[in-house]
């Protein structure tokens, strides 16, 4: 059927993708929804949803979470979206577009939002059984049940951005993961020669085996068709089940080509500055499928959110041009910071590179200086924080020098530049085009003041996330200089932040939850039930203090267990199947034989999953809750204790075997780690702590990376502290040197215990030493120096602690009360929970999930639900 024209003009948009959902959304900004028919023809069977985080699908991201899609605004604004109905003719002269199903569209303007298509290397066996895209949350779950069910090994050809993210995904899988890389780097576009070795030796620390200036020359497949090994140029072969193409993406211009419209000679569709296609005036092209006045096809979400922009406000007859964009990026790729900006590769005429580099760290910085001092770009790795004050400074002379920039905290004369020294035509969300006077003045002339309420005002922030902190403080800023009191209370039940709810509670013996808010609660908050904010975090204060003021040091003791976080509830770290980890304690990475025979007996008569951490314990996974206490009695009896995995304290602390084994060892490592796991064991503190000891500076036990970690010397002991691993790493920093056991120990304790002191609610030590006034400076006067003269009281907290110290699990099965909670259902204990399940994989077992669950909505209105499951 055809649709008649009437009086109504016609706007009929071809992909819904983020640039067309961005178009609907300029469109309805401006009004047109209001005066023009709107229809939009979507290809894939949901709407549009975020592709830049695709991958975080694999971190438990469900379809609905990455929906970019609110249909109540589609509903309100009459928006006619037909999905799995893609267009697949256009006739320019009757102005029609004819969709899969049949249905012909009149339309006044066409708008092509097609995107791309992922590239495939002409390799013979390209398309063999286990070749696969990463483009689509079908994509996704194809690789998904194909890894789960029928690989082992899995290689990824392209080392770029999709390409590493999709290793990370092959890795999360549970397979050996392979990037192949043509380049002779990682990230070629993105980063330079040191950039690239930084990320290759992060990347490779992950367990990720990286191949560099190769190519595939084919796919070696067997007599099924099946993927058994990749053919490589440099004649080596690598064996594999699985293969993922991310070699990069094309215009997606059939659908232009196939209606005459014109193409550059490596495709796009060919448009002016006004986003319209130079062949015909009532066609426009956005997003990656288009090219654009400039010459360029832009690959990036922020370039086509702009060209979305700028094709609505020209249909409705306002001016605007697409003339260029920012191709900065800022990314978090396997838990890795990578940033580029501006002239990152310094092509400028006579620029000057500005670098820092530890490779040790996986740090990289370079800013690229123009001869009068002028920011032309950067590539940020490893550490990206200051990316969106550096962006924004791009073009201009920064008010330091550069070489400050690029120092990590403690590290020589660095300098941390905040927002407020930025213009207020600083781009400060490049996604969205928002500049820091936008912001201002959403809090100024529109009153937001909060993030939440400015991002809804301004956008900013509402893509990839990266511009947040920065916004975060913008706001801050602004309302203190215009005179309005920013709320910095812990939750809407107290006004006082962390650290001054711990001197309340402290100095007045505050024991319990109840008298606290009660006593020191907002009016409104008072004799009411808290938030799940506050009662973690007052509960860690108490249970850090407990001794001191008199209270139960015991978490599920009385009020304390009901205050607690899931995990604390049970002792035990809930995994994502529903059933919990079981974690001894092992001091210092020490086991006796007759500890891993028990550990071992207990691991098989039970059915876990046992996997030896890189904090030298050994974690079984797969327990069912009911379980739990039959299996610490058995642990507890052995001798073992619990090693808190589950809550933020002391996890552990690290050794090499030092001296007494290693011929570089210089002190007994083990020894000391032992030692001080066993004095701070059972420690609460706002976030949970990790420690190491190093035999030498030889470093085997990665101490530099720790809360707090300390080095052997000829001379006794050094010790860092404010290291961090993990999503965000941190250098730690040296605190102080040559130190006899005793003088380590004891600035340990005030280190341990001023953090507790003055942190924030789930604020990282790493975090801690970079936001508290002075910084690294500071705590060493406080701690070292007694400049605040508290280091005798911090030392009789810490004394207290380990006087009153009670292991958590041997307390829990001596008491039966307290064995109670541990059942699936209160008024069924006796019945375990029948969705946790598990399927083998190699020799151990491994939980049995739901693979994604599809709605596919037909273009005749039914419906259809795919399901799989791990174990198919």
């Amino acid at each position: 059927m055809t649709a008649t024209p009437g009086a109504t003009p016609t706007i009929v948009l071809v992909g819904h993708g983020m640039v067309g959902q961005r178009f609907l959304e300029a469109l309805a900004e401006r009004g047109l929804t209001a005066t023009h028919r709107v229809v939009v023809l979507c290809e894939e069977p949901r709407p549009a949803y975020d592709r830049v985080a695709l991958t975080s699908y694999f971190s438990g991201r469900t379809p609905d979470e990455l929906s970019m899609t609110d249909m109540e605004f589609i509903d309100a604004h009459g928006i006619e979206l037909y999905l799995g109905d893609p267009a697949e003719t256009v006739d320019r002269t009757a102005r029609t577009v004819t969709a899969r199903s049949g249905r012909v569209v009149a339309y006044d303007t066409l708008v092509l939002a097609t995107g791309s298509y992922p590239f495939v290397p002409p390799v013979p066996n390209k398309d063999a059984t286990g070749c696969f895209v990463y483009r689509t949350i079908e994509d996704l779950l194809a690789i998904e049940e194909y890894a789960k069910s029928r690989a082992t090994v899995g290689a990824v050809v392209g080392g770029g951005l999709l390409g590493l993210e999709a290793a990370g995904a092959l890795k999360g899988l549970g397979l050996a993961a392979h990037i192949v890389e043509f380049a002779p780097r990682l990230m070629p576009v993105q980063v330079d020669e040191g950039g690239g070795a930084a990320l290759l030796r992060t990347i490779e620390e992950m367990g990720l085996t990286v191949h560099t200036g190769v190519g595939t020359q084919e796919i070696v497949v067997d007599a099924a068709g099946a993927v058994t090994g990749m053919k490589l140029s440099d004649g080596s072969e690598l064996a594999t089940d699985l293969v993922v193409f991310s070699a990069g993406v094309r215009p997606r211009d059939q659908l232009a080509r196939d209606c005459g419209l014109t193409v550059g000679e490596r495709g796009g569709i060919a448009v002016d500055e006004q986003c319209r296609t130079v062949a015909d005036p009532h066609v426009f092209a956005i997003g990656e499928c288009a090219l654009a006045a400039d010459g360029r096809v832009y690959g990036l979400v922020a370039p086509g959110y702009e060209q979305a922009g700028t094709a609505a406000a020209t249909i409705a007859a306002d001016e605007a041009a697409f003339t260029g964009a920012d191709l900065s990026t800022k990314l978090k790729l396997l838990g890795v910071d990578v940033a580029s900006f501006g002239d990152a590769h310094g092509t400028a005429e006579d620029c000057l590179d500005v670098v820092y580099s530890d490779a040790r760290s996986g740090l990289y910085k370079k800013l690229v200086i123009g001869r009068d001092g002028t920011l032309l770009g950067g590539i940020l790795v490893g550490d990206a924080d200051a990316y969106g004050t550096l962006k924004a400074f791009t073009g201009s002379v920064p008010p330091v020098p550069p070489e400050s920039l690029v120092l990590p905290a403690g590290a020589g004369e660095s300098v941390q530049l905040g927002p407020a020294a930025l213009p207020d035509d600083a781009v400060i969300c490049s996604c969205n085009n928002v500049r820091k006077g936008t912001i201002r003045g959403a809090v100024t002339e529109h009153g937001c003041s909060t993030v939440p309420e400015v991002k809804k005002c301004t956008k900013a922030g509402t893509t990839c996330g990266s511009c947040v902190k920065v916004l975060g403080q913008l706001v801050t800023a602004e309302l203190e200089a215009s005179g309005i009191e920013v709320d910095k209370g812990l939750c809407g039940c107290f006004a006082q932040t962390r650290e001054e709810l711990y001197e309340i509670v402290l100095a007045l013996r505050v024991s319990t939850y109840r008298d606290l808010l009660d006593r020191y609660g907002r009016e409104d908050a008072r004799s009411g039930d808290g938030c799940e904010v506050c009662k973690p975090a007052v509960a860690s204060v108490i249970a850090s203090l407990a001794p001191t003021i008199g209270a139960s040091g015991y978490v599920l003791d009385g009020e304390q267990a009901a205050l607690q976080d899931s995990n604390d509830h049970f002792l035990a770290n809930l995994q994502k199947n529903g059933s919990y980890s079981v974690v001894p304690r092992i001091p210092g990475g020490e086991i006796t034989p007759e500890g891993l025979i028990t550990i071992g007996e207990i691991a098989r008569d039970f059915g876990l999953y046992t996997k030896i951490t890189g904090g030298q314990r050994i974690d079984m996974f797969g327990a069912r809750v009911e379980q739990l206490p039959l299996i610490w009695t058995r642990l507890v009896d052995a001798g073992f204790e619990s090693g808190h995995a589950y809550g933020k304290a002391l996890r552990t602390v690290k050794s090499c075997v030092g001296s007494t084994w290693c011929r570089y060892g210089v002190q007994d490592s083990v020894r000391m780690a032992i030692d001080l796991e066993l004095r701070y064991r059972g420690l609460r503190s706002p976030h949970k702590l990790k420690s190491a000891v190093s035999g030498c500076a030889r470093e085997c036990a990665e101490a530099q990376s720790k809360d707090f970690g300390v080095i052997a010397t000829a001379n006794g002991w050094n010790l860092y502290v404010g290291g961090n691993g993990g999503a965000t790493p941190r250098h730690a920093d040296l605190l102080a040197q040559d130190l006899t056991d005793a003088g380590l120990v004891r600035l340990i304790d005030r280190f341990l215990m001023f953090y507790i002191r003055t942190a924030d609610r789930l604020e990282r030590t790493s975090t801690w030493l970079e936001r508290i006034p002075g910084g690294l400076d500071h705590v060493r006067d406080v701690v070292v120096e007694d400049s605040l003269g508290i280091c005798e009281e911090l030392e009789s907290l810490m004394a207290a602690h380990v006087a009153h110290y009670a292991d958590e699990w041997a307390t829990t099965i001596d008491n039966p009360e307290k064995l109670a909670r541990f059942v699936s259902f209160v008024n069924a204990p006796d019945t375990p929970d029948p969705v946790v399940g598990f399927v083998p994989e190699r020799d151990q077992m491994k939980p049995d999930l739901p693979l994604l669950s599809i709605g596919l909505r037909r273009p005749d209105g039914t419906a259809t639900v795919l399901e799989g499951s791990a174990q198919r």
